[in-house]
């Protein structure tokens, strides 16, 4: 299994391709039964880059194995694929063998930034003009008592070595 980024995965055979080992390249990647491509929605409607992942997409057809994750609803694969004929192609060939999980559900990444956010409490640039008075005035204290025991070991008599 190699699970990676899609865009990492089509930068690398896009320069398979301009160094003529577009084939060999994906050729190597049969050596994984499953492919995972992460974030499938992410690349750019570019013709070089979705040709290279439409070619992944027919070598693996009904050969290995892809699973794909995207944040778009599968029916939007149009977002990717700026050619009608191969959003139609790719599609045809990843759905033909496949088992569709489209979960409606809140992100984990953002709910666990929620949460950790709520933890923290407000952050620092939240403060207020009433709030930054206390808060000056509170330090000033502990700068005064931090200077007030230093100055008692200076009335300190020094003894001889």
């Amino acid at each position: 299994m190699l699970f990676t980024r899609t865009t990492d995965l089509v930068q690398k055979l896009q320069v398979a391709r301009r160094e003529l080992q577009l084939e060999s390249a994906i050729a190597k990647l049969d050596k994984f039964d499953l492919l995972v491509l992460d974030d499938l929605a992410y690349i750019t409607k570019d013709q070089a880059e979705t040709s290279v992942l439409f070619e992944l997409i027919c070598a693996r057809y009904e050969r290995r194995s892809i699973m794909i994750t995207a944040n778009q609803p599968f029916g939007e694969g149009n977002r990717v694929f700026p050619d009608p004929a191969m959003t139609l192609a790719a599609l045809d060939r990843l759905v033909h063998h496949a088992t569709i999980f489209e979960m409606n559900v809140e992100s984990y990444r953002r709910r666990s930034a929620m949460e950790a956010k709520r933890q923290r409490g407000r952050p620092a640039s939240y403060a207020t003009i009433k709030n930054t008075h206390e808060l000056i005035a509170g330090r000033q204290s502990e700068n005064d008592e931090s200077l007030a025991s230093d100055n008692q070991h200076d009335n300190l008599p020094m003894t001889a070595l």
